[in-house]
């Protein structure tokens, strides 16, 4: 337990690193587009996280989104994958809806999962074989609600091209309807919280869901990438994650889609 406590105060006191952090100036910059940006203050958590992290556990290694562990290519050990600020462009421009998450893997296999709504003060966090919990409430299993009751999130800029279109807009129509929150880490808290029944997207980075998936799979939602295989956790790739049931009946939607699947694999270099 002592990693997954040590992981609960860490990532409460990061939000409060952030928190003061917001009140002072920051410095927005573009990395690989003018809509994909970072901050001094990314940055700055993701260094606040790393040097904490390494303190207690000199021996453990860390991936993070601002470019802590490029270099690691195996998943022997400890290793904490972790995005500092999931949602930047909310952060930016809300000042709300973004979260740290966290996700802590030993020797490949899920360990523990945090995500921290920062401005909320909400911790959802989970052992994995122990349960989800929201602060200290238990958060309840999944229900098997089907796609045609559902609220489900989409990154819609993502699904735009001739190759995703098909498939992904027949999930939405057939969907109650879609929402669009801009943190894949806040969309996984609330499939945990059962506010969406399901999350779809093309492109995600494991700092992106390791903490969300390890929280909802305790709850017995399914994560997969879009294809029904196991994520990874070195590299992007396409994610649903979703009551069996919904998880089910998108999965039917992808699986004669030829074109869709020769250009995942080229998109994600699989």
């Amino acid at each position: 337990m002592e990693i997954y406590n040590f992981g609960k105060e860490l990532i409460v006191e990061a939000g409060k690193f952030i928190e003061t952090r917001m009140t002072q100036e920051f410095k927005v910059d573009r990395k690989s587009n003018p809509n994909d940006l970072v901050t001094d203050v990314d940055k700055e958590t993701e260094q606040f996280l790393y040097t904490k992290i390494l303190e207690r556990f000199p021996e453990h290694r860390i991936i993070g989104e601002e470019g802590h562990g490029e270099n690691i290519n195996d998943t022997k050990g400890v290793i904490w994958i972790v995005d500092p600020i999931d949602g930047t462009l909310n952060f930016v421009h809300q000042g709300e809806n973004f979260a740290i998450s966290i996700g802590v893997f030993i020797d490949g296999e899920p360990h523990c999962g945090l995500v921290y709504d920062c401005m909320k003060r909400d911790l959802y966090h989970a052992k994995y074989g122990n349960g989800a919990f929201l602060n200290d409430q238990a958060l309840k299993p999944a229900e098997n609600v089907p796609l045609n009751q559902s609220l489900i999130a989409i990154n819609p800029k993502r699904i735009l091209a001739e190759e995703t279109r098909s498939s992904f807009f027949e999930i939405m129509a057939k969907s109650r309807s879609v929402r669009s929150y801009g943190s894949a880490a806040l969309e996984f808290a609330m499939l945990a919280r059962g506010q969406i029944s399901a999350l779809l997207f093309f492109k995600l980075y494991p700092w992106d869901y390791t903490g969300g998936a390890i929280i909802t799979d305790e709850l017995g939602y399914k994560t997969t990438d879009i294809f029904g295989e196991q994520l990874p956790l070195l590299g992007s790739t396409s994610v649903i994650s979703g009551n069996p049931k919904i998880h089910s009946e998108i999965l039917e939607h992808f699986t004669d889609d030829k074109m869709l699947h020769d250009f995942h694999d080229k998109f994600h270099d699989l």
